[in-house]
């Protein structure tokens, strides 16, 4: 029995998980790429530039920074400019950074919600086609009435594991995909956050809200990744 035949003998919720699996292996795909163009685990920036600063080279650090990718280096720059701003107040520049690392996060997790969509529904959908099989498998049963045969149950078994067995197929990559995809988010955030803050205490513009012990922690947490 080819592929073909067994999507034929799976009813159409195999068709569906077919398309679902398309979708998932796209979005993965894309995401990597992006990820590997922009550099998401280079950070070799981030010391040169916070040397440039502390030697009050402005310059020297933003142009190191516009040469990156990275959305760590564009929140940095944000906050250079930003801090050296003498017309910003702290919460002013808190405001901006924040809002140039949401929208750079943002862009991160685009399609994420639609990868975990697609994990968590294919194992529902693999369980509506096994009880729409066994739905079709019992009708056939008392079509036949006391002429029992054991093929008669066959077709809607085979759709009842068949369409079971794909949706996990479908969705155990899309899950782990999705776990590993997210943990790359969650250390660029960090990073994010751990550049800001060292950026800003330059320029004596730390956002208030922010103590000594909040920037240990994601200092720890950053290099613990």
């Amino acid at each position: 029995m080819n592929i073909v035949n067994l999507f034929q003998q799976g009813g159409p919720v195999m068709w569906v998980l077919l398309a679902m699996s398309v979708l998932a292996v796209t979005i993965i795909l894309l995401k990597l790429f992006q990820f590997f163009r922009i550099g998401l685990r280079r950070l070799n920036f981030v010391d040169p530039a916070l040397a440039a600063l502390q030697q009050s080279d402005h310059k020297r650090a933003l142009k190191a920074l516009q040469q990156q990718r990275s959305p760590v280096a564009v929140v940095m720059e944000c906050a250079i400019r930003c801090g050296a701003d003498p017309t910003m107040s702290a919460k002013d520049v808190e405001a901006e950074v924040s809002r140039v690392g949401s929208a750079q996060i943002r862009s991160l997790e685009s399609w994420l919600r639609s990868l975990s969509s697609i994990a968590h529904l294919s194992p529902l959908l693999g369980l509506l086609g096994t009880v729409t099989g066994m739905i079709a498998a019992f009708m056939s049963l008392e079509a036949a009435g006391s002429r029992v045969d054991p093929s008669i149950l066959s077709g809607g078994i085979w759709e009842a594991l068949l369409t079971t067995a794909f949706g996990l197929t479908v969705a155990i990559p899309a899950m782990a995909a999705f776990y590993y995809l997210e943990g790359e988010v969650d250390h660029v955030r960090a990073s994010m956050k751990d550049v800001s803050i060292r950026v800003l205490r330059h320029f004596g513009k730390t956002p208030s809200n922010i103590s000594s012990r909040d920037d240990e922690k994601i200092e720890d947490e950053t290099h613990g990744i």
